[in-house]
């Protein structure tokens, strides 16, 4: 069913839709070399549907993160490590996190100034929570991005309203939720404009968001570039070099200078995950080049990547931007960086989605009548998927009414913690960290031998190569010369003060 509507002009250029007094973008100008329909023949969306959905999904994600912390289920040393930095930075401290390393100044690091803004939210409530209540924010805001843009470039507020929800469902955003807080929380939201602007022909506008992805990690530097190169192919040749420029630029100057001179070792520590091995054996360059395609995990990761959009996402040029992130997992001989776990595909989910509602608006004047037909499946087909795919992800443990009992691990872990004095300093494996790095200096088991802190808070049935059987006897190990004797012990926890 259509509608008409008449339009006309009001103070500043904007466009006025008589019919339901809702007003559209601003028009402008078709540039050169754009395949899309320029700005003004953009459907109308209103906001509200959109808002209403992100805010149910950020419930979710930060109802999920918060059980997690509660019961003790957090997944990594991330959450601690970020806990640290940005209570320093609302401090007005340097950045310095003890997890790592004694004085270890984080920019020395990875390169995510970005955490910074989240400072003043540290003032209001000094808690881990408000980096979980943050991140679960921006990937909602993200969404609601996603989805107007959907209405907008399609012209249907179903068709935007489902991929508002396959989004914010997706696997990549699901597992970074699981993560814990991660810095490329600030990266989703801004791709998601970036791409956005680069749909409906604001090349200056795409620049703009595209630029402070610098500021959230060293390697986002190269995704800029990228976007330069799809300036540079939409017909935008001098501000895509410009871009492009910039992107490599920044890219050098972090991981050559800026954090080499703020890391202790003088160099950027993660080249080693390129060209060593897991047992610390050198690689040469076309070692890892040539193992770059040898595991199974990482084609898995792609055929789900573009597999989520129906595989239409790869009939857009916006697909470009995933190969800067996917190049280095590639390259990468960390586990870790190439399956679907962890939160490393968050970053992609808004460039793969709005590549499938450009692939979408593209192939409706396809001269193949079976893409044109797939073309208007493809939405309600993909969110299908999602819906299907969410029942074997980490949300719909939401469901399940054991995710939110206290059982007596919880406890154990509550008396754990509780039997550390604040302000004191204790050195921690990952179950406790985050839940002590508020009012006590923390360091990482095994990671401050020059330092005998005054307590360790250990969970002993988490991280070991083997059962520990004897807590006092691996305080020994740790810090030989110091005496440790056990203060508290509940489960599996147990609390050593130093003597």
């Amino acid at each position: 069913m259509s509608c008409s509507f008449r339009r006309r002009l009001v103070p500043g250029g904007a466009v006025l839709d008589v019919q339901n007094g809702s007003e559209a973008e601003p028009a402008a100008p078709e540039a050169e070399g754009d395949s899309g329909p320029p700005p003004a023949a953009l459907a109308p969306a209103p906001y509200r549907p959109y808002a209403l959905i992100a805010t149910v999904l950020g419930g979710l994600y930060f109802l999920y993160s918060w059980v997690q912390y509660a019961r003790f289920r957090t997944p990594s040393w991330d959450l601690g490590i970020f806990e640290q930095s940005v209570r320093a930075y609302a401090e007005l401290r340097a950045p310095i996190v003890d997890i790592k390393g004694p004085g270890f100044l984080i920019l020395g690091d990875h390169f995510s100034p970005v955490t910074a803004l989240l400072a003043p939210l540290y003032w209001l409530w000094s808690s881990p929570l408000v980096l979980l209540l943050a991140q679960a924010a921006l990937f909602a805001a993200s969404a609601a991005i996603v989805g107007r843009t959907a209405q907008q470039v399609l012209g249907s507020r179903a068709a935007g309203i489902a991929l508002t929800v396959a989004y914010g469902l997706s696997w990549g955003l699901q597992e970074a939720v699981k993560s814990d807080f991660h810095e490329i929380a600030f990266a989703v939201p801004l791709l998601a404009l970036t791409c956005r602007a680069l749909l409906l022909g604001r090349w200056n506008a795409a620049v703009l968001w595209a630029a402070p992805l610098v500021l959230v990690k060293e390697d986002m530097g190269l995704t800029v570039a990228m976007v330069g190169a799809v300036l540079f192919l939409k017909g935008q040749k001098r501000l895509g070099a410009m871009l492009a420029a910039f992107g490599v630029t920044f890219f050098a100057l972090t991981v050559l200078v800026l954090i080499p001179a703020a890391s202790q070792a003088g160099q950027y520590d993660y080249w080693s995950k390129i060209d060593k091995t897991g047992e610390g054996a050198d690689l040469s360059p076309l070692d890892s080049l040539l193992g770059a395609f040898g595991q199974g995990e990482k084609w898995e990761m792609l055929l789900f990547l573009a597999g989520i959009t129906g595989f239409l996402c790869l009939r857009s040029p916006l697909a470009l931007l995933v190969l800067p992130t996917l190049g280095w997992r590639f390259l990468s001989q960390d586990p870790n960086h190439w399956g679907m776990l962890w939160h490393y595909s968050a970053l992609l989910m808004p460039v793969v989605f709005l590549a499938l509602v450009d692939a979408v608006r593209a192939v409706r004047t396809s001269p193949r009548p079976w893409l044109v037909a797939y073309g208007r499946v493809a939405v309600p087909v993909v969110t299908a998927v999602a819906l299907v795919h969410t029942l074997d992800m980490p949300l719909r443990e939401l469901l399940r009414a054991d995710t939110y009992r206290t059982d007596a691990r919880t406890l154990d872990a509550r008396r754990a913690v509780a039997a550390v004095p604040a302000g004191t300093s204790v050195e921690t494996n990952v179950t406790l960290m985050a839940h002590l790095t508020g009012d006590h200096t923390v360091y990482w088991v095994g990671g401050a031998p020059s330092v005998s802190p005054d307590y360790l808070a250990l969970d002993l049935a988490s991280g070991w190569s083997q059962p520990v059987t004897d807590p006092v006897g691996l305080a020994g190990q740790l810090h030989p010369g110091t005496r440790y004797a056990v203060s508290a012990q509940a489960g599996q926890f147990v609390v050593l003060k130093r003597q």
